[in-house]
């Protein structure tokens, strides 16, 4: 009889899962002090307190276009656009805190707006590929780990962001930030689709760039759009020369 991993251990062995958890919440917590700090900020830069609500505004403006922007996580690969949301993040915080100055409001606001999209597309793109690379039996301990530490890191992040801010100013904390999405980015990219078949039966890692079938019988995935040389053989996946449309 097979033992169901379902602690946080046996989690934490599982490479792929400790890089997606690794990547997502050191990222979530450089995001986590920008958020504190962006109307602050432009309050210091500008003395104006409708800026700086209109900076927090910005920041979260693309909430209201969620489930549009996740929507890019099941059209693109999770693997690339994970990492290509990482160096995004990473380069218009560089560009915050090198241009950030009171006649550069438009700037600003353009650069958190533009920010929060991509923290958007971000934690669609690391949700569906922990979906799309875990053992199916690991997504139940990784999600709940996942939310737990998300949850522990808005109690530490503000602070350490509000005191990075008191000492050395936005531009600090946008650095900060900066870090944490280019430490993330090559350990997402790291992640392998190399997870395949059904919880119990065999599995077969298929070679970098392709995917397997899920299921034991051949069948695509629920919601997947199979494409060409799909197959599988009582649980053991086959190469196959494309993946289903939205895969790792």
């Amino acid at each position: 009889m097979t033992t169901t991993p379902r602690t946080a251990r046996h989690l934490l062995r599982d490479r792929e899962a400790s890089l997606i958890l690794g990547a997502v919440l050191v990222s979530g917590f450089g995001s986590s002090a920008t958020a504190l700090v962006a109307g602050v900020w432009v309050k210091e830069l500008t003395a104006s307190d409708s800026l700086a609500a209109l900076a927090t505004a910005a920041l979260w403006a693309a909430v209201p276009a969620a489930p549009w922007l996740g929507a890019l996580a099941d059209r693109f690969r999770r693997r690339p656009l994970l990492v290509a949301t990482d160096l995004a993040a990473a380069a218009l915080l560089l560009l915050l805190a090198a241009t950030a100055a009171p006649g550069r409001l438009w700037l600003i606001l353009t650069v958190l707006a533009l920010y929060g999209v991509c923290g958007t597309v971000h934690d669609a793109a690391g949700t569906a590929l922990a979906a799309t690379t875990l053992d199916p039996r690991l997504l139940g301990t990784f999600n709940g780990l996942r939310l737990t530490a998300n949850e522990g890191m808005k109690l530490l992040a503000p602070l350490t962001g509000a005191a990075l801010f008191t000492w050395y100013g936005g531009p600090a904390v946008a650095l900060l930030d900066a870090l944490t999405f280019l430490w993330a980015a090559p350990r997402a990219g790291r992640a392998s689709c190399t997870r395949c078949g059904a919880p119990g039966r065999s599995r077969r890692a298929s070679p970098p760039g392709r995917c397997c079938d899920a299921s034991a019988n051949g069948a695509s995935p629920p919601g997947a759009a199979p494409s060409s040389g799909w197959a599988s053989r009582r649980g053991r996946c086959r190469a196959t020369p494309r993946c289903w449309q939205g895969a790792c």
